[in-house]
């Protein structure tokens, strides 16, 4: 049987994503705009961005955690695929923390922090499921 991409491979490309879907909400309200009108500044974008606040500065953050998010959930696709899980379960596993990272992202940028920390602990659950779904 030839090597395919399951739909737990392609939750990985889109969590890779989404730091960049993070940056580009970091940066909307500036796009358009001169550099000394405050628009984004592409010769010191760490410095434009540590200088953003609200939905710019929450966005940024949530960028930092995606990336942060990014590795564990990597590892755990891959350890689940080496020790042969479930594929329908990881799969839907895989779909779940994705969904819950999007919303977390969402909550972030829309400053509500009970509910985020809460879809971050959920997604953290969930990657561990996926983690030792295969364990036996």
């Amino acid at each position: 049987m030839l090597p395919h991409f399951t739909v737990a491979y392609w939750c990985v490309f889109v969590a890779a994503l989404l730091p960049l879907l993070c940056s580009v909400l970091a940066k909307r309200g500036s796009f358009g705009k001169k550099r000394s009108q405050g628009g984004y500044d592409n010769h010191d974008p760490r410095a434009w961005l540590a200088q953003q606040s609200g939905a710019s500065a929450r966005a940024n953050a949530a960028q930092a955690n995606s990336f942060e998010a990014l590795p564990f959930f990597i590892a755990a696709v891959l350890v689940a695929h080496q020790l042969g899980a479930g594929q329908v379960v990881l799969d839907l596993l895989a779909v779940l923390y994705v969904f819950l990272r999007l919303f977390y992202i969402l909550m972030y940028v829309s400053d509500m922090p009970r509910v985020r920390s809460a879809v971050w602990g959920a997604a953290f659950f969930v990657n561990i499921a996926i983690f030792f779904l295969g364990y036996r």
